[in-house]
């Protein structure tokens, strides 16, 4: 339930940037890969998340993944265990750095980058299809940047015909504002105050316009909540509070 998470990826983009966000979890670097630290909700997340993309793709093995808004490496890390070829990209150089120790102690192989989507999206345009991904996933990012329309369209775009974009955001309703900010930030004090605004959370149906703009057709949605029974995170089809969307890529956005 309480997946309300920090993602330090995009900030630092002259067009699409929050100094003063990328400032605040950059500081957070060295906690990435500390289970019980300041990240521990993304770690309890990971596994279902990692589950939705690798059953709606087919299995990741041999794909070729971009992790858009990649902070510490978490996710990419975990698809790269599952046998893809990932790319890891985001803008806190920090979180990068820690991404990369991380990787290189355990023996994984990532191409960590620090560059944001826009301007991999314009260099992969130039390159040719080629260059494009079987797989992007934007998670926990899209409700921390100015505009994230642009995001949007940058993961659309790098994306190959017929390839796959997930996205993973908050939704802006009632319920969300209770458990992601009350509850989460003041309350429990799960996440450090001040971690998300309300006015930044995106209905699913803003998203799924937002990606049908630019040639991604909406797959699936689904929620992720907290089954305290068996004391884990699973997929729900309540998407009030977290939620998941899968895509299609059927055009390439100009």
């Amino acid at each position: 339930m309480f997946s309300f998470l920090f993602n330090v990826e995009y900030f630092m983009n002259s067009q699409n940037a929050d100094a003063a966000e990328l400032a605040k979890f950059n500081r957070l670097a060295a906690q990435w890969w500390d289970p019980e630290g300041e990240f521990k909700p993304l770690h309890a997340i990971n596994p279902v998340r990692l589950q939705y993309i690798e059953s709606r793709v087919g299995g990741l093995a041999g794909k070729r993944v971009v992790d858009v808004g990649c902070g510490g490496g978490i996710l990419a890390e975990s698809m790269a265990a599952k046998g893809a070829d990932v790319t890891g990209i985001d803008l806190a150089e920090d979180a990068l750095t820690a991404a990369r120790e991380h990787a290189q102690t355990n023996s994984v192989k990532i191409d960590y980058q620090l560059i944001a989507a826009e301007t991999l999206a314009a260099q992969v345009s130039k390159s040719g299809a080629g260059e494009l991904f079987d797989v992007v996933s934007c998670m926990e990012m899209l409700e921390h940047v100015p505009d994230p329309t642009a995001v949007i369209t940058a993961c659309a775009r790098l994306c190959k015909p017929g390839g796959q974009v997930f996205f993973s955001t908050i939704n802006r309703h009632p319920k969300a504002f209770l458990l992601a900010i009350v509850g989460a930030e003041y309350l429990l004090k799960l996440l450090p105050r001040g971690t998300h605004s309300y006015e930044k959370f995106i209905k699913p149906s803003e998203l799924a316009t937002s990606a049908g703009r630019v040639g991604l057709e909406v797959m699936d949605i689904s929620g992720i909540r907290y089954d305290a029974l068996q004391g884990r995170h699973a997929l729900s089809r309540d998407v009030t509070v977290n939620y998941l969307m899968h895509c299609n890529r059927t055009y390439q956005p100009l």
